[in-house]
């Protein structure tokens, strides 16, 4: 990722929820710039996350919530963003400009966790106000799975990319959307209201909306190919 570095501090050991966390042990957090979650939400995740990255213009809103940003990362295209007056606000932090147009600023956040060496990161802000924004920020859950884990967070839903196989214990009446990212082949689940036996899903044309857990236990969903979306919902 071809980027500039501004330094106000490079501690990068010290953590926004304060508690006495391993580095890249948790998920760093990724605050994105779509429609906020509620505090309750965000204030779950910042307990554990020892790293939290805001992308571009939602540094103002993270700002006014009173969250302590360890990384401000976009290409800075907008004129309110004063970069000299963030750095004193939020110090200490590290301010990277990336200026290219070639990926969003969410690719370029995740791209710099990976040179980071992070293993996972929850994402925020990431779904809501512009549709297209939505819709390319889910499908870069799947696009980085082989390299990366990254689950997406609001109010409603969590999502995230399964694996060939995947278990969880789930409750009765637990509300379960299978998505696929195009084609997906072989699926195969095991304690929904609505199971698949072999079966195929294809994006706007078959989807696995609003399934149900049919009894308190393990969930067991199996596929043999393509790029399966799961979302735990509720309304």
């Amino acid at each position: 990722m071809s980027s500039t570095k501004t330094f106000f501090d490079t501690k990068l050991s010290i953590m926004s929820s304060h508690h006495i966390v391993r580095e890249k042990q948790e998920p760093a957090l990724i605050i994105a710039n779509g429609a906020a979650c509620s505090m309750e939400t965000i204030g779950q995740l910042l307990e554990w996350s020892p790293f939290v990255v805001v992308l571009d213009s939602a540094i103002h809103r993270v700002i006014d919530l009173g969250i302590k940003a360890d990384v401000l990362l976009g290409d800075f295209d907008r004129q309110s963003i004063d970069i000299q007056a963030i750095g004193l606000e939020q110090y200490p932090i590290e301010i990277i400009h990336t200026p290219s147009q070639e990926k969003t600023d969410l690719e370029k956040g995740i791209d710099f966790l990976l040179e980071r060496g992070f293993p996972a990161v929850n994402v925020v802000w990431a779904t809501g106000l512009r549709a297209d924004h939505t819709l390319a920020n889910i499908a870069n859950i799947a696009r980085y799975k082989h390299q990366i884990k990254i689950v997406l967070i609001d109010d409603h839903s969590v999502i995230y990319c399964l694996p060939n196989t995947f278990e969880k214990w789930y409750p009765v009446g637990k509300t379960i959307s299978l998505m696929p990212l195009g084609e997906v082949n072989g699926i195969v689940t095991q304690n929904l209201k609505y199971p698949l036996k072999n079966e195929s899903l294809i994006l706007g044309h078959r989807n696995g909306n609003s399934n149900e857990v049919a009894a308190d236990g393990l969930v067991k969903i199996s596929h043999q190919s393509g790029d399966l979306l799961l979302m735990e919902c509720w309304d």
